[in-house]
């Protein structure tokens, strides 16, 4: 077995689907970026984002693309991707139950 078929088998499934099903390991690992950029984006807007000035919300998503980065060595093999998306979908169960719960009081 040759070192890239053992590193493949290590990664966190959807890395390891990302750099299977990727034309070159370059592209997969922009698209790997990628994914967790927009996944910590939506997270990040779900359950943490206030009205912020224009310049403010620069920095933040500066830090956060800086972020990203560093998350994205550790997908590799550690399931960032998958707590993104547990996240995500915990926070948009959490935002459609809140908009339910106003609703019915309003009523």
């Amino acid at each position: 077995m040759e070192e890239q078929d053992l590193v493949i088998e290590r990664m966190s499934y959807i890395a390891r689907f990302i750099y299977v099903n990727m034309p070159s390991f370059t592209v997969a690992g922009y698209v790997l970026f990628i994914v967790i950029f927009l996944l910590s984006v939506l997270v990040y807007k779900l359950g943490f984002a206030k009205k912020l000035m224009f310049k403010q919300n620069v920095v933040i998503y500066i830090f956060l693309l800086l972020g990203c980065l560093m998350l994205t060595f550790l997908a590799f093999f550690l399931p960032v991707v998958e707590a993104l998306l547990v996240a995500a979908f915990i926070l948009i169960i959490y935002k459609i139950r809140l908009k339910l719960e106003k609703r019915g009081s309003t009523t």
